[in-house]
């Protein structure tokens, strides 16, 4: 008895020490694989791991998981598809592109502007260098040269969400309601979660209403 006791809880250990052993990283393959899995944890992991170590190849897999039936999928999705957006390819593109972000956070404009416009000289392709430059832009009450930028964006990256609500909020400020709504509508389109935007569109709506009201 004392034998298959002991030799019981040496199993016991063991599997508990197997568990607590890290597990394998993910390679890409197995993280494409898995963010389309019935196991919701794995679905969580393989959209984390695009967002850290993919590419913009990537982004496809991460557009579609922002219609995964669980939250945090979707969360992890949207988040990891900021981060594939924010990778130029080039480390020295990327560190100039912090600068930027860091001078637009701080309220420097003009700096930020001049940051992006550099990201854009080296690297024309790089659609989140015009999407950044496009919001200090607006952010600066620079409404046309923004929507210039977002142009550019949506050459590079059609799926820009981003862009498209960036779009909304100018015509906003621009009093083009109408416009508004179709980009809000849009950017909805791709990606559901926008809160914000969802609102923003139901409130549109109303206006609109009342201003055809006001017509008849």
């Amino acid at each position: 008895m004392r034998v298959s006791i002991a030799a019981l809880l040496l199993g016991v250990l063991l599997a508990a020490a197997a568990d607590a052993q890290p597990k394998a990283p993910l390679t890409r393959d197995e993280a494409l694989a898995n963010i389309q899995t019935a196991d919701v944890e794995a679905r969580r992991s393989a959209a984390a791991w695009l967002g850290e170590l993919g590419s913009m190849a990537d982004a496809p897999a991460l557009l579609a998981a922002l219609r995964d039936a669980d939250d945090g999928v979707r969360a992890l999705a949207e988040h990891s598809l900021w981060q594939v957006w924010s990778r130029s390819g080039d480390a020295a593109v990327d560190s100039l592109f912090e600068i930027g972000v860091e001078q637009a956070q701080r309220g420097e404009g003009p700096a930020a502007i001049e940051t992006f416009s550099q990201v854009i000289q080296r690297k024309p392709d790089f659609a989140e260098g015009w999407n950044k430059r496009a919001t200090v832009y607006f952010l600066m009450g620079e409404y046309e040269k923004s929507l210039k930028d977002c142009d550019e964006v949506m050459k590079r990256n059609p799926f820009h969400f981003g862009a498209l609500a960036g779009y909304g909020q100018i015509y906003l400020q621009l009093d083009e309601p109408e416009r508004a709504l179709e980009y809000f509508q849009r950017a909805l389109m791709v990606n559901p979660n926008l809160t914000a935007v969802e609102a923003a569109v139901g409130q549109l709506k109303q206006i609109l209403i009342e201003r055809r009201r006001g017509t008849i």
